[in-house]
């Protein structure tokens, strides 16, 4: 298991805003990770003091950089930068996330990859129950601009 300090390590997002705190098990096309985040009541993304589902799209996303930055660092380098691009299919089964007890889980795959994009499908669910689920795609930046 990679526990938060590492994953925040490997991502751009840092403090509050890096919402993973744990990685239950990945390989070169999948990930699983595990938070609680979403009943900080600090949380950065709250609005209203409620803390929405189409934010579970932002999880998704960072799934995919903590995915990325394992795969870079098992490569012996370090992942490239990138910029979300677009999100589709994207399905919430509930309104809002804060009031869940209980952690979150994600599950993460690569569907598509290019030199300068990816395209990963995510699942998260509670307690077994489906939250979201999505399709998102992310262009890179150059390899350069990660060293």
């Amino acid at each position: 298991m990679i526990g938060r300090a590492a994953i925040e390590a490997l991502v751009p997002h840092a403090g509050a805003m890096c919402l993973w705190d744990e990685v239950l098990d990945w390989d070169g096309a999948r990930i699983r990770l595990r938070a609680g985040t979403h009943r900080a009541p600090d949380h950065p993304l709250r609005s209203g003091g409620q803390l929405r589902a189409v934010h579970l799209c932002e999880y998704g996303a960072q799934a995919m950089a903590v995915h990325g930055g394992l795969r870079a660092q098992a490569a012996g380098g370090q992942a490239r930068p990138g910029m979300l691009v677009a999100l589709r299919g994207v399905e919430l089964s509930v309104t809002r996330i804060d009031d869940l007890a209980g952690a979150l889980e994600c599950e993460a795959e690569v569907l598509v990859e290019a030199e300068a994009s990816q395209q990963y499908g995510f699942r998260i669910l509670h307690a077994g129950a489906l939250l979201a689920e999505g399709r998102a795609a992310v262009m890179l930046g150059s390899p350069q601009a990660a060293g």
